[in-house]
């Protein structure tokens, strides 16, 4: 089948954080059984089993742990995985590994593990000290940025290809070049900005916390205008999405779902073994299957075809719009309905953003364009 990508739960919805805008916290409580516990070791060696059997002989694969905090699930957890994989890789295909983590439970254990395996570890920060702690507390109410600084020194020492994600809220919206500096100065070289959710069945924008379009619009010219400074200078930072609007501009494919507008590139394991379309509609109407299940037959199956047409209708605003080519219409969980009509809700950010910076865009994409042609 080719290129086979998943992300596991192996703690399912359990953290040791009390993040206040969580996405996963909610929408696992809109399941019928919010957390699936630790995954088992059968479980995992069914999961194992089935992704290659989809591979084929001649494809490829990922494995990406989330949560939750995907660390619960223990270091003992994520030594067995890894080992079963190498066993029952009996076509010796390439394995890509990758976590996304709090950072709370990591040690110099932890970190020579993943540095054997060649983990990529994201580690979640939200941009400075103050913002960080107050969006992002332990289950005692106490904040966690020396904890979180203290696990990305420490991968960096070990070696660890890391990269920092930043959820962006109203708050942290307000200081695009603060933020962007104090999570340069770690110096990973990866830095990656993600609006923040508001949680299933509430207007957005009607939280506290809440991302507003103009909000993300600011933001995003902001940080834009420290990075492109970047890239002038020759110090280069990867900023993701900035990274997937040049690709786009070049006529290369864009490395995120979001920046492709296009549902449907990887699967969901959750702790129990079952299988869902997407992090974000990890929810009951939403169940493929199970691992027990032939994935091959789920993937062309008649649910996830729904699924991924319904990220094929774009809102009507998007044939008439400039920035299509680079916007692409966005991610599905970012549309509402205004008045019997679909839009993304952050749509006037993209179009203060790209109105702002489309044409050095540009610049930089015939410059990349120009180096690889040498």
């Amino acid at each position: 089948m080719g290129f086979i990508s998943v992300l596991v739960k192996p703690a399912s919805s359990l953290c040791n954080m009390r993040c206040a805008y969580c996405f996963y916290a909610d929408e696992s409580e809109h399941r019928e059984q919010k957390s699936m516990g630790v995954m088992t070791q059968e479980t995992s060696r069914r999961l194992i089993d089935a992704v290659f059997a989809a591979a084929g002989k001649r494809g490829a694969v990922s494995f990406s742990f989330q949560g939750g905090e995907p660390t619960i699930a223990g270091l003992a957890f994520f030594r067995k995985f890894t080992e079963m994989t190498r066993e029952r890789n009996h076509d010796r295909l390439p394995v890509h590994w990758a976590i996304q983590t709090n950072g709370l439970n990591l040690d110099a254990e932890w970190a020579d593990f993943l540095r054997e395996n060649r983990f990529l570890a994201g580690i979640s920060a939200d941009g400075t000290r103050s913002l960080h702690d107050r969006f992002r507390q332990d289950t005692a109410g106490r904040g966690t940025w020396e904890r979180v600084a203290g696990a990305v020194r420490l991968l960096k020492e070990r070696q660890v290809d890391t990269n920092l994600l930043c959820v962006v809220n109203r708050e942290t919206a307000r200081s695009p070049k603060k933020v962007y500096r104090s999570l340069k100065e770690f110096g990973t070289g990866y830095l990656q900005f993600i609006p923040c959710l508001d949680p299933l069945e509430v207007p957005r924008g009607s939280m506290p916390w809440s991302l507003t379009p103009d909000a993300w619009g600011r933001f995003l010219c902001g940080v834009f205008d420290e990075w492109y400074r970047d890239w002038q200078s020759g110090n280069y930072v990867s900023v993701r999405q900035f990274d997937d609007w040049v690709h786009m501009a070049m006529g290369l494919p864009p490395g995120t779902c979001a920046s492709a507008g296009q549902c449907g590139g990887y699967l969901i394991a959750e702790a129990d073994g079952s299988l869902y379309p997407c992090d974000f509609y990890a929810l009951d109407e939403w169940k493929l299957g199970s691992v027990d299940e032939n994935l091959k037959v789920l993937i062309a199956g008649e649910k996830m075809r729904r699924f991924v047409q319904r990220s094929a209708r774009k809102p009507a605003k998007c044939s008439a719009c400039r920035y299509y080519r680079l916007c692409r219409g966005g991610c599905p969980r970012d549309w509402t309905e205004q008045e019997n009509r679909t839009e993304n809700f952050f749509c006037p950010a993209f179009q203060t953003f790209f109105a702002y910076a489309e044409e050095r865009i540009a610049r930089i994409a015939a410059a990349e364009a120009r180096a690889l042609r040498r």
